[in-house]
């Protein structure tokens, strides 16, 4: 199997764009190092094709590995034949390999293996065959033998029907076209265990869908639900047409004497072995297929949490809102150093405000707090609230915003956050970890699981491992695209660097505290565990600001010194151009890349890079992402009324919509259906991103619910011919199966 010329069909690529990749990660080099400093190589493959090429790359050597397995097993057992040799090289999934092994693995002692122990495989043939002129019972008559435990004529007759049954089962063909039109044609359905239960469950309790029409979303709530114990499900198969195959590809005589015996033996055989088998496979591959879109649904999402750009230059005090055990405050400085902490008791039921509002004016007076960053957790409403009448209060001009606090509960009680605030509790970490991740996202989200980070979808419904790997990948791009400033990243920040472990991430920081600042990048050298191919991999992602070398501070990787320092020669800057600023217009002034390119020994890529660099050195790619909202006054859902338009932040991106944070402490769901009136939206990653701020229109408010309807199309009379449209096709859904408005209804 020629892995590589897969991999550069499916990517639809050049092989020698593939070949370079693969060596590349074969040497052991990271997806962002390659990314970013081998893009000549590789033909400036980006971070999302090189992790696809990873993964099929790691597929597909697995599968070659199992291919020789296989291969080895059935030529050790003296099975293997050319037909057969070359039907195991041309596949190219797991699911063909396992069907093709399927009559040579070794198998439980089933009912045509204690057949067979028996001897009837002479008259199993004759039946397959219809090579009989004699009826089954005279036929089967020599086979009686007692002492094999054959005592009856129904006894051979059974037993060798058996073997015919397991035979039409192990057949590779018949699977592949049995799974093919099942999940063409087959209709998935759940059903409720008790109809009378109350559950989130309850658009599944009689539902119908096409096995091919099947949404992941749909998917995984039906196998939560399955799961619970609240729902019954079932594929129903096109059964008449998959046994009409069967019989006209095993029955190949009119033999009155074994038809109907075959006829029987086929009905038994997709009853009994094949539909249940099947029916695993297709609910594993529609499993599989929904966890692989709920995973990129996630890694997106959490891409562009991760991607906030950070409020910098701002005292932050951080609020964790609570009711009985009060509010934990923790101010930050510009740096993320904590200067302070204190817990307030302004909620019930205490309902100390006044108490409360002495101490938040004296705390913003002392610090110079211009930014107030509470949770969006308990009590998250009514700190809003006091806050929102303290601004009103104090002469200082000071906002606040509400920030998702997910995830802050899960690392205020880690090993690492103890680790970090040794001296403070639970809560007051959790303070301190709301208000820096308004200051820098990145640094301080990194430090939790991003499962608990709050922006996916029935994540711990999925393959853990998979989830885990795209999640870490996610991560690890988005520390690396931004860089790290060497003198100040956390350990907990420095692991995600490209080429970086634990462990050095850990010895990095111990060497800064035993020697002080690192002065070079060369200093890395230094560190204990951290070897020269480390280095290679990390050096260019690692930042020192005023070392000894201004290129140190930018995204040159350090084995483009030399080319670098040739440019700025050439166009008459000097190193020294770059920390003042000084280097504009570079780009404009190089007429000839080409050239140049050849004249410095360096690829066009690498010298547009550097060129890009030099001109803006120590970009940050998140200061082209939207802001967050900053706010000075409160809105309660008390307030809302449909049509009003408002401005949110997508907090959350699912397959059939996103939920928006319109500043009332629950978000809005806006339905995919009402994010365009100009264009079908397949998904609403192709309109909206976590982090994104929106402009909605208010459609309906649900207070005891708790549910706020929204709409990104702005227009009522667009929105209400959008409805009209959307409300005539679900009519004909209900015209076709009688359920398409219970279908619509999701879990929470």
């Amino acid at each position: 199997m020629n892995i590589n010329a897969i991999i550069t069909e499916e990517l639809q690529v050049k092989s020698h764009q593939v070949d370079a990749a693969v060596k590349l990660i074969d040497e052991g080099c990271t997806i962002p190092f390659i990314s970013r400093y081998r893009k000549e190589a590789t033909g400036a493959l980006n971070d999302e094709q090189l992790r696809k090429l990873s993964e099929r790359l790691t597929y597909l050597r697995n599968l070659d590995d199992r291919k020789s397995t296989v291969t080895a097993s059935i030529e050790e057992q003296g099975k293997m034949t050319p037909e057969l040799k070359k039907q195991i090289d041309d596949v190219t999934t797991m699911v063909a390999l396992e069907d093709l092994y399927r009559p040579y693995k070794q198998k439980k002692r089933t009912r045509a293996a204690i057949a067979r122990e028996r001897g009837l495989d002479g008259l199993a043939m004759i039946i397959r065959l219809c090579a009989t002129k004699l009826s089954l019972d005279e036929e089967a008559a020599p086979y009686v033998n007692p002492d094999k435990e054959v005592p009856t004529i129904k006894d051979a007759v059974n037993g060798a029907l058996d073997i015919i049954a397991e035979e039409i089962s192990d057949n590779a063909d018949f699977r592949a076209h049995i799974r093919n039109i099942t999940f063409k044609e087959g209709l998935l359905v759940s059903s409720a265990k008790d109809s009378e239960a109350e559950s989130v469950y309850e658009g599944y309790y009689d539902f119908t869908s096409p096995v091919s029409k099947m949404t992941g979303y749909r998917t995984l709530a039906i196998n939560r639900g399955e799961k619970e114990k609240f729902l019954t499900v079932k594929i129903e198969a096109p059964v008449d047409k998959i046994i009409s195959y069967l019989e006209k590809h095993i029955i190949i005589k009119d033999n009155p004497n074994t038809v109907p015996a075959l006829k029987n033996t086929i009905a038994d055989s997709y009853a009994r072995l094949i539909a249940p088998s099947i029916e695993r496979d297709i609910r594993s591959e529609l499993t599989s297929e929904a966890e692989d879109g709920a995973i990129t649904v996630f890694g997106k999402n959490l891409e562009q949490l991760l991607m906030q750009p950070p409020i910098t230059g701002q005292t932050v005090l951080g609020w964790d809102p609570a009711f009985r055990t009060g509010c934990k405050l923790a101010v930050s400085d510009p740096t993320g150093k904590i200067l302070d902490t204190v817990v307030i008791y302004p909620t019930a039921p205490q309902n100390k405000v006044s108490e409360a509002k002495a101490i938040l004016k004296k705390l913003i007076a002392k610090y110079n707090i211009t930014l107030i960053s509470c949770g969006n957790g308990t009590a998250s409403r009514e700190s809003e609230a006091i806050i929102s009448d303290l601004i009103k209060e104090i002469p200082q001009d000071v906002h606040y915003v509400i920030v998702n606090e997910a995830g802050a509960s899960v690392y205020s009680a880690s090993e690492l956050a103890s680790k970090e605030f040794p001296q403070f509790d639970v809560g007051q970490r959790s303070a301190a970890s709301i208000a820096r991740r308004i200051q820098d996202p990145l640094a301080e989200l990194v430090k939790i699981d991003p499962k608990a980070i709050g922006v996916g979808q029935y994540q711990h419904d999925m393959n853990q491992r998979k989830l885990d790997d795209t999640l870490g990948g996610v991560v690890e791009d988005c520390v690396n695209k931004v860089g790290v400033d060497l003198n100040t990243a956390s350990a907990a920040l420095l692991e995600h660097i490209s080429g970086i472990t634990g462990t050095i991430a850990k010895n990095i920081v111990a060497y800064r505290e035993a020697n002080g600042k690192f002065m070079s990048r060369r200093d890395l050298l230094k560190v204990p565990k951290l070897g020269p191919k480390a280095y290679e991999q990390c050096a260019g992602f690692m930042r020192i600001t005023g070392g000894k070398n201004p290129l140190d501070a930018t995204s040159v990787h350090p084995e483009s010194y030399e080319a670098a320092t040739a440019i700025l020669k050439k166009t008459g800057f000097t190193p020294e151009d770059i920390t003042s600023g000084n280097i504009k217009g570079l780009s404009l002034i190089i007429s000839d890349y080409k050239k140049l390119s050849d004249e410095l020994g360096v690829g066009e890529f690498t010298l547009k890079d550097i060129v890009k660099e030099l001109e803006k050195p120590g970009r940050d790619p998140r200061d082209e992402m939207p802001k967050p909202i900053l706010k000075s006054d409160v809105l309660s859902m008390e307030d809302l009324k449909p049509g009003m338009l408002l401005t949110g932040t997508v907090r959350n991106v699912i397959d059939f919509g996103a939920f928006v944070d319109i500043g009332v402490h629950q978000d809005g769901l806006v339905h995919i259906s009402q994010m365009s009136s100009t264009k079908r939206v397949e998904h609403p990653l192709d309109v909206v991103s976590v982090g994104d701020i929106v402009d909605v229109r208010v459609i309906d408010v649900d207070i005891p619910k708790a549910r706020i309807s929204l709409s990104m199309i702005l227009d009522e009379k667009e929105a209400a011919n959008r409805k009209y449209t959307k409300d005539s096709s679900n009519n004909k859904n209900n015209r076709n199966n009688g359920k398409g408005n219970r279908q619509d209804r999701k879990p929470k």
